[in-house]
């Protein structure tokens, strides 16, 4: 079944090259299309399209294909096009011609945005919760860790003094400002498209204000031929916010396996944790932290990915836009499991409490005795080159005690301050008024 389809059938190879994967990735779509037909349907029947009556038949079959759609027994069948095209089907066969007048006033072009952009929401909401669970498992080590000190590197030399605090932190912060991306993602997707039909409007008199009340957007895609040219632009600028928590993720990752090392022996990760090798029985791989770290790397790819197939489009649909979903939809939960196992070994990461018990870490504290000379009264040249010539000579004897006071120093993690922005930064979603909308649109 195509809902396009005439008097002719289409070449066999042209179809299946031209569905493509599509029957598979709109699995992923397939409550949001349904969840978008009852809010279409339930706005038709205001504007005279749809009769009262129908209007109740209708919605009860649609909730009844929503349920197997979170049951996991949605499936599209062979032959059929999309998932517009099961749904569809589905309520034609079971209600007759009632079921074909769904599609008035609208087009697959602006169903496929009114799914893409409930499906992207939901699952913008699964990864801010996340985000913030990876957030707080790291605040957590970073305050039971504040007095720990670790070496500090540049150019991986051993520079300053470190702490667990301090690093576990930066990592907590980072998520932060990954955390605006995540918003700005959501704001742009948060628009409602429904009604843009082809991308050029419609000859029916559209309510669009009531679809998009009754779908819990923030508003509507004004202009009908913007709404269309948000198709990949979306997807992109969603691609950036995923990108960006993936690189904090990868960065976190690469220093895990580092300082896991025996040649570092700062963190020790969990054993369950860890792999072995065939052949060494003594090996205790992070493999997990591997995967971690080449799996962020590959997400940071996706907004190029989406750019370079929507890249020098004209205005309107057109086929390529279908690869964007190949690459989009399954990227979520790969980010999803990646944050979740970081969340989970944060969790029960141990650290090194004695890293500084060896000499060769002496010195790393040279600028605190600089700092020292300097602040009784010697030029801070003059104590630079003492303190090198001390070094050079072996004469020279580290003080361990430090006394780092100001914001975001090692004395002063300011890890209340970091909570603040994070807590700021997720009051400025709508999570609770989208549930409530999508709840009394089932109800």
């Amino acid at each position: 079944m195509k809902l396009w389809e005439k008097d002719f059938e289409i070449n066999a190879e042209i179809e299946r090259f031209t569905v493509g994967r599509d029957r598979e990735m709109d699995l992923y779509l397939a409550p949001y299309d349904v969840l978008g037909s009852m809010a279409h349907i339930t706005m038709l029947e205001s504007i005279g399209l749809i009769g009262k009556d129908e209007l109740p038949v209708l919605l009860t079959e649609l909730k009844s294909i929503y349920e197997q759609c979170q049951r996991g027994e949605f499936v599209i069948e062979e032959g059929i096009e999309d998932v517009h095209s099961q749904v569809e089907l589905m309520l034609t066969r079971k209600l007759g011609d009632m079921g074909k007048k769904i599609h008035s006033g609208r087009s697959r072009n602006d169903q496929v945005l009114v799914d893409l952009k409930l499906f992207t929401r939901h699952k913008l909401q699964e990864v801010a919760e996340a985000v913030k669970d990876l957030f707080d498992q790291l605040i957590r080590k970073s305050n039971q860790y504040k007095d720990v000190l670790m070496p500090g590197y540049t150019h991986l030399q051993v520079a300053m003094p470190s702490s667990f605090g301090l690093w576990l932190g930066a990592y907590a912060e980072s998520l932060c400002d990954d955390m605006l991306f995540l918003q700005a993602a959501w704001r742009m997707t948060n628009r409602n498209p429904l009604g843009s039909a082809a991308g050029y409007g419609s000859s029916f008199p559209l309510n669009r204000q009531m679809t998009t009340d009754l779908l819990g957007f923030d508003s509507m895609d004004y202009n009908v031929v913007y709404a269309q040219m948000g198709r990949g632009k979306m997807e992109r600028n969603v691609g950036f916010a995923i990108a960006t928590i993936a690189g904090t993720m990868a960065k976190l990752a690469m220093d895990a396996c580092l300082f896991n090392s025996q040649n570092f022996a700062f963190v020790k990760l969990p054993k369950e944790c860890t792999t072995g090798s065939s052949i060494m029985p003594h090996k205790k791989n992070p493999d997990v932290f591997e995967l971690i770290r080449s799996k962020s790397n590959k997400l940071q790819a996706l907004p190029q990915q989406v750019t370079l197939m929507m890249n020098n489009l004209p205005v309107g649909y057109f086929r390529d836009l279908q690869i964007i979903k190949e690459v989009f939809l399954p990227a979520f939960d790969e980010l999803l499991d990646c944050l979740r196992m970081t969340a989970y070994i944060v969790n029960r990461i141990e650290v090194n409490e004695h890293i500084l018990d060896n000499p060769m870490y002496d010195p790393m504290f040279s600028v605190e005795e600089v700092n020292r000379l300097a602040a009784n009264g010697m030029p801070f040249r003059d104590a630079y080159k003492k303190v090198g010539l001390d070094i050079e000579a072996r004469r020279f004897i580290p003080d361990k005690h430090l006394h780092h006071t100001h914001e975001g120093s090692i004395g002063n993690l300011c890890n209340d301050r970091i909570e603040q922005l994070m807590a700021q930064t997720l009051a400025g979603f709508s999570f609770d008024r989208v549930a409530k909308a999508e709840q009394n649109l089932l109800g």
